[in-house]
């Protein structure tokens, strides 16, 4: 009776973490298997009332690399995740853009109503080649389980101008790039030839760098990539094709120079709301939020969004995507609120153990607001 008495509580302990977690808490939130959900960076959308929520698979020690390639987890609830592997897993293939030893973050998956195809998105860095390859990657798939096929990598609209650039300005900005004085980094003067546009005219005819990354999909159905280009230093927002395989050429440079990466976007009353953060590396920091009525500007930077304990390093967490709220049930479960900013508590050391946090959105004076 003792060891039935025993067992029972313990299976109890063992269940109660999984019962309980609430998404709010950034602690550890296990799956089906009794595991911490092991999807960084990724993003949830629902499909025929099921919620799939897809991310980073990362190794617990690096070995034999760190990025495994993405996972998906599926739940009726937001709560209780169940654990389906991955649907895009790094390939053994040398020689593949992504070959074992690659870099795969922040992967978006988003469902095509046209071609009722799966779609994903993700920043992608070559094996071996550290942060340098700065691209994107897309993979296709019949159905939200995947496997996922990998289509193609690369960077953003080479050799295509983003809106309000006109080739007399390129001429000028080809001779800054041969300046000296300009190589060097941090410089008034260099900055203000970064805010002009150096480093997109040095990256013109291959392409733009993309790192951080979101893909967000509009009211009319139209889709966006939104991510960290020119060494970071500048976001980029560019249009998809309808099928939302490619970029479409249409694309505009947004808050040159400020150093933004992890973008976050939503749509409030006509208005679009932007949440980032600056470049420190793995270390959390304060967020920046920006405004505007077009998604190709202009936008308007706003003060940190975050309210309350531990606002100036964002609750120790990056932002990865913003989830619409969809049901009654949800609207109780966040508090009232329409939007949830999902985050990560980025663990360096061992990024299979970065903790999630998710952030109802609240409103003061007209804004949005985080508080934890």
């Amino acid at each position: 009776m003792n060891k039935l008495f025993t067992f029972i509580v313990l299976w109890m302990m063992s269940c109660l973490p999984t019962l309980a977690q609430a998404p709010m808490d950034g602690g550890v939130w296990k799956d089906n298997t009794g595991k911490h959900i092991n999807a960084h960076g990724g993003n949830i959308f629902n499909y025929k009332g099921t919620y799939y929520w897809y991310g980073e698979s990362r190794s617990e020690n690096g070995k034999p690399y760190s990025s495994l390639g993405v996972s998906c987890f599926t739940s009726k609830d937001l709560k209780k995740w169940t654990n389906h592997g991955l649907v895009l897993p790094v390939s053994d293939e040398p020689g593949s853009d992504i070959e074992g030893g690659c870099i795969i973050e922040r992967p978006k998956v988003l469902y095509n109503q046209k071609t009722r195809k799966f779609v994903m998105w993700f920043h992608l860095e070559l094996k071996g080649k550290g942060y340098a390859a700065a691209r994107y990657g897309v993979a296709t798939s019949d159905t939200p389980f995947g496997p996922f096929k990998f289509v193609r990598s690369g960077r953003v609209n080479p050799g295509i101008y983003p809106i309000g650039f006109s080739k007399p300005d390129t001429t000028d900005l080809k001779h800054q790039l041969l300046f000296p004085e300009l190589k060097k980094w941090w410089t008034p003067a260099w900055r203000v030839q970064i805010e002009r546009g150096m480093f997109w005219m040095r990256d013109f005819q291959g392409g733009q760098m993309a790192r951080d990354m979101t893909i967000y999909i509009d009211d009319d159905g139209k889709a966006y990539h939104i991510y960290s280009s020119e060494e970071n230093l500048t976001l980029q927002i560019a249009q998809l094709t309808d099928d939302y395989m490619q970029h479409n050429g249409c694309y505009v440079r947004v808050a040159a120079g400020g150093q933004n990466e992890a973008p976050t976007i939503f749509k409030q009353d006509g208005t679009y709301w932007m949440i980032t953060s600056g470049c420190t590396g793995w270390a959390p920091n304060a967020a920046r939020m920006f405004k505007a009525k077009n998604i190709f500007g202009p936008w308007e930077q706003l003060p940190n969004p975050c309210r309350g304990e531990g606002a100036d390093k964002t609750f120790g967490a990056q932002g990865t995507y913003i989830y619409k709220v969809e049901t009654a049930a949800q609207k109780k479960m966040f508090h009232g609120a329409d939007y949830v900013f999902m985050a990560d508590m980025w663990n360096p050391k061992h990024l299979r153990d970065s903790r999630h946090l998710w952030v109802p959105i609240s409103w003061e004076n007209g804004a949005p607001v985080l508080k934890k």
